[in-house]
């Protein structure tokens, strides 16, 4: 298991790709659809906060699994907000695969 310090390294890490993914997409189309990109952000802030929140006060019982678990969840939220990106630049409708 990853110590506590790696695993809040690997959160800050991927959710600080999805802001610059999202600041480099305004800087290229510049307009369009910033208001959308401002808001997939938004929701990645929101994504760290949470994780933050969870690994900060894990559950006592099995905390091995609780880990893996955030572990999980953080892989799943960036995904997502990368497909959101990803669908933001090819004018494809939000949404799942």
């Amino acid at each position: 298991m990853a110590n506590l310090r790696v695993i809040k390294k690997d959160i800050d890490f991927l959710v600080t790709e999805v802001i610059s993914d999202c600041w480099g997409f305004i800087y290229a189309n510049e307009g369009k659809k910033s208001e959308e990109a401002i808001e997939i952000m938004s929701e990645a802030v929101d994504l760290r906060n949470q994780l933050f929140s969870k690994v900060n006060s894990p559950d006592k019982s099995n905390i091995k699994k609780h880990y893996k678990a955030v572990n999980q969840e953080l892989l799943k939220g960036v995904d997502a907000l990368f497909v959101k990106i990803s669908n933001l630049a090819s004018d494809k409708p939000s949404g799942k695969k």
